[in-house]
């Protein structure tokens, strides 16, 4: 085994730039056992879709209160507020995903927390519309960059097996965050608790203070061994992985041997020239980009649009009070959460592409009947939430492997980009498209508007079950190197 050197400088030693070295990380990586490293990974790294949850829920259940003065927001307003955290996080994505990819997983998502925690705190200082939006973006950058380093770091730790699974429960740990968002929601803006003119700038205070405990915790994960031997610090990816593996044999864990099949020689680089991403992404991977985009644009327009206008919908409806929105967004934030975590084991013994078809499939199916059950009104508040729970239990499970496809389809020197430019893309077309259109169409009272946009939600999750379906990749069970060769391959 390699061992790490220091350069003079006190910095692991690199290799020159261009040289072919002989790795064995990836398979050492994969042959380890689900163990208590893992779930730390999970806890420090995955909680950035809590923060999410919390910050998107936050946003829509506080509506009442936002709207009243001194902020007095209108409809437009909560909806150009949703998408101002929207284009926010397009931006930090594209541009941290590069970063990523350039400086290395570890630096990203300490710079791009720090930038949630210190923009969202500043949103409960905003004392207009204007200074809302400002610093509902910078949040939303920090989010994004999260959602580039985050997802490509868990990725490239968590052996290969259970890869899907963890994937998806990640990623539906968005709804935690949204049931605690909802929950402060409820106790903030109850007069008797504290001054509605303040409970919300209190949860936004809120959720500055959990980031900077998060900050803390993530102080002992490593970067990722597979970023570290491509570009050229193979003693230090492998010390990191020595390291790994010694918390497994202390705990009395034999390991099983390393596959010497699964040995990689790999060209280290400094960086990966666009031109080769576009490369990658248009010509090499072109049929892995169309299932990317698809998967992603519509899930982002299924989830925004419906999620950030749903208390909207609750007030100008169903007369629910804007103090009382938490009680519905709470069991709607249950099933959400609650579908990837019973569903996420399928993507890894049935398979990628039959789980994304279904998952896909049948959310379009129920989201046009409860569109219905809503346009005939038929069903009160309460019934209505019901049944998107029913809808969110499958939704949640198939957004989630959108997440899961692009970080896992496409070579390690370009994922944390193309996770970015996927998450941009999605959440450009129908992630800031989606709000100000509901929040339009809910804004005119008219339940046939509402269904309508329903079902466009509906059509654009039914094209992506067929794609999904038709040319996923099988990538269950494999090597990240298996799904797709890096470039730095030799």
């Amino acid at each position: 085994m390699a061992s790490k050197v220091e350069g003079s400088a006190g910095t692991p030693e690199r290799a020159e730039i261009g040289r072919v070295i002989d790795t064995d990380i990836s398979a050492r990586l994969d042959r380890l056992p689900w163990g208590r490293f893992h779930v730390l990974v999970i806890v420090a790294l995955g909680i950035t879709w809590v923060l999410d949850g919390l910050e998107v829920t936050l946003a829509g259940s506080l509506v009442g209160a936002l709207r009243q003065p001194p902020m007095s927001f209108s409809e437009f307003d909560v909806g150009l507020a949703a998408s101002c955290y929207l284009v926010g996080a397009v931006t930090g994505a594209l541009g941290f995903g590069w970063l990523t990819d350039r400086i290395g997983r570890k630096k990203l998502f300490f710079i791009t927390l720090a930038l949630y925690l210190i923009a969202t705190a500043a949103t409960g200082l905003s004392w207009n519309v204007a200074s809302f939006c400002v610093f509902r973006f910078f949040t939303g950058a920090g989010i994004g960059g999260e959602y580039t380093a985050i997802n490509s770091t868990i990725q490239e730790l968590v052996p290969a097996r259970v890869r899907g699974w963890t994937n998806l429960v990640i990623n539906g740990s968005f709804w935690i965050g949204a049931a605690l968002g909802s929950f402060m929601s409820i106790v903030l803006l109850r007069p008797e608790v504290i001054d509605p003119a303040w409970g919300w700038r209190v949860a936004f205070f809120t959720g500055g203070a959990i980031g900077l405990v998060i900050l803390l915790l993530r102080t002992w994960i490593p970067e990722s061994p597979r970023w570290l031997a491509t570009h050229g610090y193979a003693a230090e990816a492998d010390r990191v992985v020595t390291g790994i593996e010694k918390r497994f044999t202390d705990e009395g864990v034999t390991l099983p041997p390393v596959d010497d099949s699964k040995r990689m020689k790999v060209r280290t680089r400094s960086h990966t020239p666009l031109s080769e991403v576009f490369h990658a992404l248009f010509v090499t991977n072109r049929l892995a980009t169309m299932v990317g985009l698809a998967l992603m644009v519509a899930q982002a327009f299924f989830y925004n649009a419906l999620f950030f206008t749903y208390a909207l919908v609750l007030e100008r409806f169903y007369d629910v009070p804007g103090n009382s929105v938490g009680w519905y967004l709470l069991p709607f934030a249950l099933g959400s959460f609650l579908g990837p975590l019973l569903l996420g084991r399928l993507f890894d013994t049935i398979g990628r592409r039959q789980m994304i078809a279904f998952t896909y499939g049948i959310s379009a199916v129920l989201l046009v009947a409860v569109g219905l059950l809503f346009r005939l009104d038929v069903v009160g508040p309460v019934g209505q939430t019901a049944a998107w729970m029913v809808v969110f239990f499958f939704a949640s499970a198939a957004a989630s492997s959108a997440y899961l496809t692009v970080s896992e389809t496409f070579p390690l020197e370009i994922r944390a980009l193309a996770i970015a430019a996927f998450y941009a893309v999605g959440t450009g077309i129908g992630g800031v498209s989606g709000p100000l259109l509901f929040g339009s169409l809910v804004e005119t009272g008219s339940r046939d508007w509402v269904l309508f946009g329903y079902g466009i939600g509906a059509a654009l999750m039914l094209i992506a079950a067929v794609v999904g379906g038709v040319w996923g990749t099988a990538a269950e069970g494999k090597s990240l190197e298996d799904v797709s060769k890096p470039l730095a391959a030799a």
